[in-house]
């Protein structure tokens, strides 16, 4: 089982201790990344750079496949991380060099 499986698991048994919160913030998610005005994809690279910009590991790992799955490339999750740089500054280009590269390698994303 992977981390992101892991960390599904985490937010299942979350949802057993407090679960109004966890089913509510579930179906937000679930509304949020649907078609709109904005394509699942550009939703999809929006949460990876904010991701990235909050220094959230495990966000990361857990947008960078649905990002991947909505038909994102590399490159594109690499740039949607350079906006993210330019707006949190070295933190966050740290923060890209260890863990989104590290994922997309893990990933096989060429």
């Amino acid at each position: 089982m992977g981390e992101k499986d892991d960390i599904r698991a985490q937010l299942g048994k979350l949802g057993k201790e407090i679960p109004g919160i966890v089913s509510s913030f579930s179906q937000l998610n679930a509304e949020v990344f649907k078609d709109g005005a904005l394509s699942v994809k550009t939703k999809t690279l929006i949460a990876v750079a904010l991701a990235v910009g909050l220094r959230c590991e495990f966000c990361t790992r857990l947008h960078v496949p649905e990002a991947v799955k909505a038909g994102a490339s590399r490159a594109e999750i690499l740039e949607a991380a350079g906006v993210s740089t330019m707006m949190a500054g070295g933190p966050g280009l740290a923060f890209a060099g260890a863990v989104l590269l590290e994922e997309l390698d893990k990933l096989g994303i060429k």
